[in-house]
């Protein structure tokens, strides 16, 4: 995984606490206010996010929307703070908590033990795999069939980013080609640029489903992936964020906030 440096922007969002609902990067540099734990108050936290990452959070109307949006607004409540969200490229979010610009991330990001080294995660609050995306008239089937001479697209710092590396260095891949957000690495596929996308199976679904028959996903790349809520080293905000993500899970917002984004029920909740 490769962690560059933030991104200069101005863009941030700000989302009162509440759950549910919904519909359907760029960093502040200024420091995040307030580390409240449970009850604080409703103080507000700086909340990173790669919002371009659609179901999990995405700009709607100039607002931030998602799965992760309405999971970390209801963990607010609970836990008694107002996320504030910061529109962060996503390899710029470790560095950020690491330089304590951001209070808390949450932005659909795996659970790795090289992340652990740098921050502190929150419970799993998804589990995920990785998935190989293509033009539906292709004729690619699998990694194993059809792009050894290929340039295959993804986000630059993610765990699918790391697997393509894999499958370049094992043969299967010829070229691995990254791109900031994967918006532009979906862009790419659509355009001819490269001719397969390795990412997050729900927001590649997301993607085919919006294609009108264009795109396809022709294999899951198993990996028992979970994401985590991210925060600085030795946050006291880690466990007033688990006990209210505790009692979502157990009480079923979780999976309403599930079906809302992802379109079914979940499988299993984590």
């Amino acid at each position: 995984m490769a962690l560059t440096t933030l991104t200069a922007g101005t863009l941030a969002f700000a989302a009162a606490c509440g759950g549910g609902g919904g519909g359907g990067g760029a960093e502040d540099t200024g420091g995040a206010e307030g580390t409240g734990a449970a009850g604080g108050g409703g103080e507000t936290i700086t909340v990173a996010s790669d919002i371009a990452y659609r179901p999990f959070e995405f700009d709607q109307g100039g607002e931030p929307v998602g799965f992760d949006i309405d999971l970390m607004n209801e963990i607010g409540e609970r836990a008694g703070f107002t996320p504030e969200f910061q529109n962060v490229t996503f390899d710029g979010i470790i560095p950020g908590l690491g330089s304590n610009l951001y209070d808390a991330a949450i932005s659909a990001m795996t659970i790795t033990p090289e992340r652990e080294e740098q921050i502190d995660f929150s419970d799993p609050y998804f589990n995920a795999d990785q998935s190989l995306m293509v033009p539906a008239d292709s004729g690619i089937t699998s990694i194993e069939d059809g792009l050894e001479n290929s340039v295959v697209g993804v986000q630059i710092g993610t765990t699918g980013a790391s697997q393509a590396e894999q499958f370049q260095q094992e043969g299967q891949i010829g070229e691995v080609r990254t791109f900031d957000t994967i918006e532009d690495a979906f862009t790419a596929l659509e355009s001819g640029q490269v001719d397969a996308v390795i990412n997050d199976l729900p927001v590649s679904q997301d993607r085919v489903n919006q294609s009108d028959g264009a795109l396809e996903i022709v294999q899951t790349i198993p990996t028992g992936e979970q994401y985590g809520i991210a925060f600085p080293q030795d946050s006291e905000l880690v466990e007033p964020v688990n006990e209210a993500l505790q009692e979502i899970k157990d009480d079923g917002t979780y999976a309403e906030i599930y079906r809302e984004w992802i379109g079914r029920e979940p499988e299993s909740i984590p």
